[in-house]
């Protein structure tokens, strides 16, 4: 091998072994070789750079590999047998590489097929390895679907591409299929490292790891963004490469930098917003990947919100955890959606728009509309909820009565709102309308009850799962509750128990942890009874006459009308 050859050459796995990433497709062809079951076609499959070619050559090779015909020839990485030797450099006669990318036509795969008529020279196996497959013509495929079903004995196909669902299937089930997966950024952080370290390379393990994030899973990728830091620091032996220098090489943006820039953005500061922009705009961004780092937030963000705090790992450092969790506190899930539908419409617009700069400003400024849109709605929520809070107080202290309620939120409140929807929306007026059915509620069951009459689905389930009843007394209920309970459930059941009775009850709170909800009792009897059961006289008999059966419930019989 070449001393200053590429490393993506230089590295490349000359045995199963050597494969990162893919452990379950080597262990299954290798035991298929040892075996001597071996398909007439292999289909690999997966993005560039995971090793498809690669995993192609190391198939002809322990296929055809000397010491499969004589044990007493060793073929090993310190010293290959001439038939892989060959197979390596590529120039073994009977293994015939072709790219279908610039051999798409009927012509070449009758060629193919022609010559696939005559036995191996000197290999065990005559071998097709044909990359980018799904390049190939309808007719080229159709005259390929004979032979690959019944090859001779000694040829055997082995068909790579990345897109999988451009092959006909009727090619697709004469292959033996394996789908090469990305490689996990630590074991490409750890292949990687090993690979500086014997290229006697400095290089920080921050810089790998950005390498590992931005290679997306391709080891061939990964080692070239290697090969590439290394040679810029091949003049200076003394400097070691630091994340900094990667970043400036690839035109990625400082993470924590662009998350500094969405707080200014969450916090309505356009000024601030734009200065941090400025300033990734002089560290020569690509606007591409800029706009990719921000759907990396996004998702940071989103997966902060939904599932708790950010567990360590390599694609985020411990000050980025941080600034995710302060600044999350100032986003929801709908404030995520509408900017990652922004951002990706702005992947889009860079198509479009000549200067990318003038882009990314006007992105920035929507996000921030955005977000001040959504802030004044909230304000003006606040003022009516606070509003209508002190006044249902009032009500219930006995100051007001609920036809001076309403009067008085008429009054007071339409000047603040700004459109003739949100008057009708008004859910003190709606609630007004329907309270005179007075309809009796005496009991938890009887809400529970009401509520599926009313088909208040979410509301009877909240009742039944998330409640558990202290007391019930009539226009005031204690509950404690679980986690799961819905966030406006006090605000539902308040207006709902108004709409149907016309009263209006006072929802407490109690820390009472011995409570029980409904769902709980329920299944707490179920369970003592089908325990009672299992020692009554009647349960020791049914074991007697069905020693193998297993009493797992038990049922009433429902009573049959006449």
């Amino acid at each position: 091998m070449i001393k200053n050859t590429v490393l993506a050459l230089k590295y490349r796995p000359q045995e199963f072994e050597d494969l990162i990433g893919q452990e379950v497709m080597s262990q299954t062809i290798t035991n298929a070789i040892a075996l001597n079951k071996t398909p007439n076609a292999y289909l690999l499959t997966g993005i560039r750079g995971v090793g498809k070619t690669t995993t192609a050559r190391l198939i002809a090779k322990a296929l055809n590999c000397q010491k499969n015909i004589d044990k007493q020839i060793k073929c090993s990485k310190e010293k290959f047998c001439p038939t892989c030797e060959e197979i390596i450099s590529s120039n073994h006669i009977d293994i015939l590489e072709m790219d279908a990318a610039s051999k798409t036509g009927i012509d070449d795969i009758r060629e193919l097929i022609e010559s696939s008529k005559y036995s191996p020279t000197s290999a065990k196996f005559k071998i097709f390895i044909i990359d980018e497959v799904h390049m190939l013509s309808k007719q080229a495929f159709n005259g390929l679907l004979k032979t690959l079903e019944e090859p001779p004995p000694s040829l055997k196909f082995i068909l790579a591409t990345t897109e999988a669902r451009k092959i006909p299937v009727t090619i697709l089930s004469r292959c033996q299929r394996f789908d090469l997966k990305r490689v996990d950024k630590d074991k490409l952080f750890n292949h990687l490292k090993n690979i500086a370290e014997k290229e006697n390379g400095k290089i920080s393990e921050d810089a790998i790891r950005l390498i590992s994030r931005a290679s997306e899973g391709s080891v061939r990728d990964a080692i070239s963004l290697l090969d590439r830091s290394l040679i810029s620091q091949s003049l200076d032996q003394n400097n070691e490469i630091k994340e900094s220098d990667v970043r400036e090489m690839l035109g990625l943006a400082d993470r924590t930098k662009i998350i500094s820039l969405f707080k200014e953005v969450l916090n309505g500061n356009e000024k601030e917003s734009l200065r941090y922009f400025k300033e990734l705009s002089k560290d020569g961004i690509d606007a591409r990947n800029f706009l990719n780092d921000i759907l990396e937030i996004l998702y940071l963000f989103s997966r902060r919100i939904s599932l708790g705090p950010i567990e360590k790992d390599m694609s985020i450092s411990e000050t980025e955890v941080q600034m995710v969790d302060k600044y999350s506190k100032n986003i929801d899930m709908q404030d995520i959606g509408l900017f990652w539908q922004l951002t990706i419409k702005t992947i889009d617009d860079l198509r479009i728009v000549s200067n990318e700069n003038l882009s990314l400003e006007m992105y920035i400024m929507q996000l921030i509309h955005l977000k001040n849109i959504e802030n004044k709605d909230e304000n003006l929520n606040n003022k009516i909820e606070n509003k209508n809070e002190q006044k249902q107080k009032d009500l219930i202290g006995g100051s007001l009565s609920s036809e001076n309620v309403e009067n008085n939120f008429s009054t007071s409140t339409k000047n603040q709102l700004k459109s003739t929807e949100q008057i009708k929306n008004n859910p003190l007026k709606t609630l007004s309308s329907d309270t005179k059915k007075n309809i009796e509620i005496t009991s938890f069951q009887d809400l529970i009850d009401q509520a599926n009459k009313e088909k208040e689905v979410e509301l009877k389930y909240d009742l039944e799962r998330n409640v558990k009843l202290v007391s019930f007394n009539k226009g005031k209920i204690d509950i404690s509750f679980n986690e799961k309970l819905n966030q406006n459930f006090i605000k539902n059941l308040t207006e709902k128990l108004l709409l149907w009775t016309g009263e209006r009850w006072i929802i407490s709170l109690s820390k009472n942890s011995e409570a029980k909800s409904l769902y709980e009792q329920n299944q707490e009897k179920k369970s003592n009874k089908f325990e009672n059961f299992k020692k009554s006289n009647l349960a020791e008999e049914f074991e007697k006459a069905f020693p193998d059966a297993k009493l797992i419930d038990i049922q009433e019989k429902e009573k049959i009308n006449d």
